[in-house]
């Protein structure tokens, strides 16, 4: 029987290089397009964009790049600062990268003559995910297959380190309360620090092996959710350690696991990139089944629409987004 559940991407945006990552700002810039920034083999292009579901008068996607940053090396992280700002002049757009060299750049950029980026070094081995200070912006957490989770300012100091007891492979911060930081390892654990501490203050247990990602639903933070082995693992903080709820989701282990930041139950995770089955999925807290599997061969990345239930990833050349219908 044909599954009516599998799609192709609802809009599909060419690119100049294979994408290795894809990241939405979460952030509101105070502008109707939504920023997206998406890393490639040597360069950062950041785009806004908008979407026919915001306006009837766009067929389909406008897509509209507005600076292609040259990089140098493959990027494998972006994280968005909270002051990009394109309505207010001048325009600010703030950024930080994590690369193959295992250095973290720091972007800013007017959208006009200014472009200045910052190296931070410190890190020992390949940098998995990298998050901004989400009030003010003015710090940068990192984590690293080195077992160490940084903390750094703009000016490139590093100022709290932790030793992990594996690879860290996701980092969240809390959305209002900036002294909790969470960050997921590849063996499985999950803790949340207290930056003022400096002490672990909660751990999750995933039960299995490999951890590969993780999220903190930020719109309700009581829920976390991972993929860990070929199961998709979610927790509610308040009531146990251990998961509240398990899935098989993917045939070839799980790449990436992101909650939607429009809808508190609604979540996407991938496969391995090239793998067999290794499609993108999304799933509904209310559903035993995913509610649409994607059919495009998955690349790499995965990010939300902040306001949309809209998911993109990226592919060979390509980005690729899947609206929900709910």
């Amino acid at each position: 029987m044909p599954d009516d559940t599998i799609r192709s991407a609802t809009y599909t945006v060419p690119c100049e290089d294979y994408v290795h990552v894809v990241e939405f700002s979460p952030y509101d810039c105070g502008s109707p397009a939504s920023l997206l920034a998406y890393g490639g083999n040597q360069h950062v292009v950041v785009a806004a964009c908008r979407f026919k579901e915001e306006d009837t008068e766009i067929e389909g996607v406008d897509f509209n790049t507005l600076q292609v940053f040259m990089h140098g090396v493959r990027v494998d992280a972006i994280a968005w600062s909270p002051e990009t700002r394109l309505d207010k002049l001048p325009q600010v757009i703030r950024f930080c990268t994590a690369a193959a060299d295992k250095k973290l750049r720091l972007w800013t950029s007017d959208l006009q003559n200014k472009h200045e980026s910052k190296v931070m070094e410190g890190h020992t081995s390949y940098i998995n995910q990298l998050v901004f200070e989400p009030i003010e912006g003015k710090q940068i957490a990192s984590v690293s297959d080195d077992h160490t989770c940084r903390v750094w300012d703009l000016d490139g100091n590093e100022t709290i380190s932790f030793t992990l007891r594996s690879p860290g492979v996701s980092i969240c911060w809390h959305p209002e309360e900036t002294f909790k930081l969470m960050v997921a390892e590849k063996k499985g654990t999950i803790r949340f620090y207290d930056l003022v501490t400096q002490h672990a203050i909660l751990s999750l247990d995933s039960g299995q092996v490999p951890l590969m990602s993780a999220d903190w639903c930020l719109t309700n933070t009581v829920k976390v959710g991972a993929v860990a082995g070929n199961d998709w693992v979610i927790w509610d903080i308040t009531r146990s350690s251990y998961p509240l709820e398990k899935r098989p989701a993917h045939f070839d282990r799980g790449r990436h696991f992101r909650w939607s930041r429009a809808q508190e139950n609604l979540f996407a995770t991938t496969g391995y990139p090239g793998k067999i089955n290794s499609q993108l999925l999304v799933h509904h807290l209310g559903h035993p089944q995913p509610v649409m599997t994607g059919s495009a061969s998955v690349g790499a990345g995965l990010s939300w629409h902040r306001t949309l239930p809209l998911c993109v990833i990226g592919g060979d050349r390509k980005l690729f987004f899947w609206m929900t219908e709910m």
